[in-house]
């Protein structure tokens, strides 16, 4: 199982931008509650790595990111050359999240209060809306309900003829994904999976690949879709495949989602 690590905190240097990937550097400070007789740590540094999707999202600029606090979650990593991974450790990102800071958090709260006055006076006005609505139903002549009964009777009339549009309407429409495997939950670019480092040091058996190219140029689609985690959209299982989707040049393929437990 690989190890998960979680840091907060700003970017201590500039967004270095890659092909399909943002890097950058962040330091946490050592525990301050170390044994006796063991030396005090400082600060540990990383380079975090982060797909260029993931990133976007967020909002994030090569200024902001300097400013602005952030949450990691990921994975550590001692593979990364040297040239591309300054810190110490190198991080693979799962997840980055913007974490507020305290000027908004204070107008969130101010917002949260006006928002329960105005529902206090607005459920202080509903009696008086009632009561008044009942003193002009008194009030009113005597021929309205003969009006009402008239309009009640075109109601049901105008419902007989919609009723066999509705009915139509009514009906459920299946989704239908053409051309994918069975079991397929949904379709993704190659931009939104991340795959795994270990799966990226392997290499799958030159036969049995060959037999799913045959496949995919016979049948125009993969044999199987590719199993991903549903948060993170990490590579489960499913590698020789997506290789082959890429060698044939598929625009995207076909998925299905793995939940975190």
């Amino acid at each position: 199982m690989p190890h998960k690590i979680t840091l907060t905190g700003s970017a201590t240097g500039p967004l270095r931008e890659y092909d399909r990937y943002v890097a950058f550097d962040m330091r946490e400070k050592g525990s301050p509650s170390a044994p006796k007789g063991l030396k005090k740590s400082t600060f540990i540094s990383y380079t975090v790595f982060v797909a260029k999707k993931a990133f976007n999202k967020t909002g994030l600029t090569k200024k902001s990111i300097m400013h602005e606090k952030i949450l990691i979650q990921g994975e550590p990593t001692l593979d990364i050359p040297i040239d591309e991974c300054p810190g110490e450790i190198g991080v693979i990102c799962f997840q980055i999240t913007v974490l507020p800071n305290k000027n908004d958090k204070e107008k969130n709260e101010s917002d949260a209060k006006k928002e329960s006055k105005q529902e206090a006076s607005a459920s202080s006005e509903a009696p008086q809306k009632e009561e008044s609505k009942k003193q002009e139903e008194e009030q009113a002549p005597v021929s309205q309900p003969v009006a009402k009964e008239d309009k009640k009777a075109e109601t049901v009339q105008s419902e007989v003829k919609e009723t066999p549009v509705q009915e139509k309407k009514a009906e459920p429409q299946k989704k239908q994904m053409p051309n994918q495997p069975k079991g397929t939950q949904d379709v993704l670019s190659f931009d939104e999976i991340i795959v795994p480092e270990e799966f990226l040091k392997t290499r799958p058996n030159p036969e049995k690949t060959q037999k799913v190219i045959d496949f995919v140029k016979r049948t125009g689609r993969l044999d199987e879709p590719l199993t991903i985690e549903k948060e993170t959209k990490l590579l489960k299982d499913g590698y020789r495949r997506y290789i082959v989707a890429k060698t044939v040049k598929l625009d995207k393929v076909p998925v299905v989602y793995e939940y975190q437990k």
